[in-house]
């Protein structure tokens, strides 16, 4: 999708498809690489994705942004959302929106790479045991060799 077209897209909008986002690409480093049981699973999952979780990441790539990256993030952050932080400081809320938006813009931008290189500069500040986890399609056809054969 052109990048054009995305700024058209409400913040909060993208922050809706960048939560999903973020939390697959979470759940899949975990499940890749923690074969632990899913309760236990979840719960490293729900730190990571909680608005603190979020936040704390914001806080370790913020100095990494584009121009542009920081103006989608900056958008998400102000919006004016019209459900409230629920066990969550307002601060972390915002923020975690504003990432959320981030992420969902990269994912619409088609800029796959670019998400996973500041979700891993964030998990190695945030969550060295999740950071580096992503595995690429070698490391699949080894654990799935099925898929090779596809």
């Amino acid at each position: 999708m052109e990048k054009e077209i995305i700024l058209t897209i409400a913040p909060l909008t993208l922050a809706y498809l960048g939560d999903a986002v973020y939390e697959l690409e979470i759940r899949e480093r975990l499940v890749m690489s923690d074969h632990s049981r899913p309760s236990a699973l979840n719960r490293h999952a729900s730190r990571l994705v909680s608005a603190k979780g979020q936040s704390a990441m914001v806080a370790a790539i913020e100095p990494m942004l584009t121009e542009e990256e920081a103006s989608v993030y900056r958008r998400g952050r102000n919006a004016k959302s019209p459900t409230s932080a629920k066990n969550q400081s307002i601060q972390d809320y915002r923020r975690a929106t504003g990432f959320e938006a981030l992420m969902g813009y990269l994912h619409l931008a088609g800029q796959k790479e670019r998400m996973n290189e500041l979700i891993e500069a964030g998990l190695a500040v945030v969550d060295p045991k999740a950071a580096g986890r992503k595995m690429c399609d070698a490391d699949v056809k080894e654990v799935l060799p099925q898929a090779s054969e596809e």
